[in-house]
């Protein structure tokens, strides 16, 4: 009988889940033309903000770790999941419980029954305790289904919160380049500057000794003040990046401004950026992992309600004492107790069970497109950042070479126009070309940084080091 009941409870309904084969690529993408530093195939560097050697990016990704909101909600959301499944595998165990009561009563003469035996004349007390327990027989499999669901939704939260850390850590350190690099180019706004007033001034002398004329102090006012113009902008740029980075740290607005409002360089990439094995892709994303778990819970779902179209069989069992008299109370002859086996089979429900059942395994075949969906969307996304880490190198190293022909030119105009070779219009002419190629190879070099967390975000790099694999374990 109880190898019956145990071959019985081995049987589950519903189909079981295979993981799917994600979509694979052999080898990155290589570019025609390649640029100085190259992403190779080697083992993924999983704190990879720290390869900049930035201390205060460093620090400010360990700071969003620990203070970020997004990433507390997360893992409450993570607790709640575990919550969940916790009241849902409880199902799987048997209920007990302990009660007790007293009463003092009177029943009406008038009545059908009064355990006094006094036909209502006078009150009695009533004394009661006992034990009771249930417990589903899972003959079926439905309620190892729910726990399997409950486990796979569970995972699924586990999978978001380590995308918000991905995240986070991502913008922090897009928010942090983009400040330095806005810091940088006032910077080289600053020194054109400094170079417009020194033209100023020369033109200012050359005027007083008859030599230039009153239009080319006006011009050269006119660049004066127009470089002055780009100050202003690239200050609230400033001030919006560093209150992007205190929303990240949990910070009211400006409150790391007196920490960051100081100028650092633009932290750079290494020659040699390590991006992994294309094979691995699906156990880092954890898109990837998360839309996997939504397939694995949607496919136990099935399970779930194919086992409601089967009869639920109950063992249930009470025992206790019941008495008038508390001396009576625990005596052998107050003993009551009952047990027996309770069954529910549905007969008809108007095909609301067969709709149920209709809408999981459509929900099911949603959660296998989102699955290849997801795949192929981040093949395509690491596709487009080794393309763009690869471009902004190129653009950087011709911007930088655009540069330095600038500033020969500039210095040989300038010449030239204390010479009376030329007129002060080619100076100013130079002078433009030369700080917007120099903003450009700021952006360029910011860009090229940007591109490297782009494209470590792609990657799915970065949650490993901080939330590593055995913390998702599920003990069943």
């Amino acid at each position: 009988m109880v190898m019956s009941v145990v071959c019985l409870c081995a049987c589950t309904v519903g189909p079981d889940f295979v993981k799917p084969q994600a979509q694979q690529v052999v080898e990155w993408s290589k570019p025609q033309k390649s640029a100085a530093s190259q992403a190779v195939t080697a083992e993924l560097d999983e704190r990879w903000w720290e390869v900049f050697n930035d201390a205060k990016l460093s620090a400010l990704s360990r700071r969003a770790l620990t203070d970020n909101l997004d990433l507390q909600l997360a893992s409450s959301r993570l607790q709640q999941s575990r919550a969940a499944r916790q009241v849902i595998t409880a199902e799987q165990y048997p209920t007990t419980s302990a009660t007790g009561s007293y009463g003092r009563k009177r029943n009406s003469a008038e009545g059908l029954s009064d355990p006094s035996a006094n036909n209502g004349r006078s009150a009695y007390s009533l004394w009661e305790g006992g034990f009771s327990a249930s417990w589903e027989l899972d003959i079926w499999g439905r309620v190892r289904r729910e726990t399997e669901a409950a486990d796979a939704s569970l995972e699924v939260a586990e999978n978001d919160r380590r995308g918000v850390l991905l995240a986070v850590l991502a913008e922090t350190a897009q928010d942090y380049i983009q400040l330095r690099g806005v810091q940088s180019t006032r910077a080289v706004t600053e020194q054109n500057l400094d170079v417009a007033r020194h033209s100023l001034k020369l033109s200012q002398l050359r005027l007083a000794d008859g030599v230039a004329t009153d239009l080319d102090v006006a011009e050269a006012a006119a660049q004066v003040a127009a470089i002055e113009a780009h100050l202003p902008a690239l200050q609230q740029r400033q001030s919006q990046l560093i209150n992007a980075l205190s929303l990240l740290m949990g910070e009211p607005p400006q409150a790391l401004h007196a920490e960051l409002s100081t100028d650092a360089p633009v932290p750079q990439a290494p020659p040699r950026l390590a991006i992994g094995l294309p094979s691995q892709l699906a156990e880092r994303r954890p898109d990837i992992r998360q839309a996997e778990a939504r397939l694995h819970a949607a496919t136990a779902s099935i399970g779930v309600a194919k086992g409601d179209f089967y009869p639920r069989i109950t063992l249930s069992g009470n025992v206790g004492s019941q008495a008038m008299q508390l001396s009576d109370f625990g005596s052998w002859s107050s003993r009551q107790f009952g047990i027996g086996p309770q069954f529910n089979l549905p007969l008809f429900d108007g095909g609301r069970l067969r709709g149920v059942l209709k809408l999981r395994e459509a929900q099911q075949q949603e959660a296998a497109l989102a699955y290849q969906h997801t795949v192929l969307r981040a093949w395509h996304e690491i596709d487009d950042q080794l393309s763009r880490y690869n471009s902004t190198q190129l653009r950087r190293d011709s911007l930088a070479e655009a540069v330095r022909q600038n500033q020969i030119a500039l210095r040989t105009a300038q010449q030239q126009y204390v010479e009376g070779v030329v007129d002060f219009v080619n100076v100013l002419t130079v002078q433009s070309a030369l700080l917007a190629t120099q903003e450009q190879q700021v952006e360029s070099a910011t860009g090229v940084s940007l591109a490297m967390v782009g494209l470590y975000k792609a990657l799915g790099g970065g949650w490993q080091s901080v939330y590593p694999l055995e913390e998702a374990t599920v003990v069943r």
